[in-house]
């Protein structure tokens, strides 16, 4: 009887445990992704691009063509900077502000 038992035991461990990680799974995934970046940006009406010669260039939003212009440009710095490019020959390529 014990055999039994115990076999009936192993038959529903496997299951229970991958519907117990499946159900947690499901539950993180439904949570909102939160971009940090995702407010500073809302309502902004310009953006600008700048690319540096070799390495990652930034994209950014801003109120004006200015402060678009500005905040690309620093990006473009930053992302060059880190991933082995020139910082240095970072240029804005694209700038334009949406029709409203």
């Amino acid at each position: 009887m014990t055999e039994k038992t115990a076999r009936q035991c192993r038959s529903w461990f496997l299951p229970s445990l991958l519907a117990l990680s499946l159900a947690l799974t499901a539950g993180c995934s439904s949570k909102a992704h939160r971009d940090p970046y995702a407010l500073s940006s809302f309502g902004s009406n310009c953006y600008a691009k700048a690319l540096p010669t070799a390495g990652e260039g930034g994209l950014a939003w801003g109120d004006t063509l200015n402060i678009a212009r500005k905040k690309s440009l620093d990006n473009c710095i930053r992302y060059a900077g880190r991933s082995g490019g020139t910082p240095k020959t970072c240029q804005v390529v694209l700038a334009e502000c949406k029709n409203q």
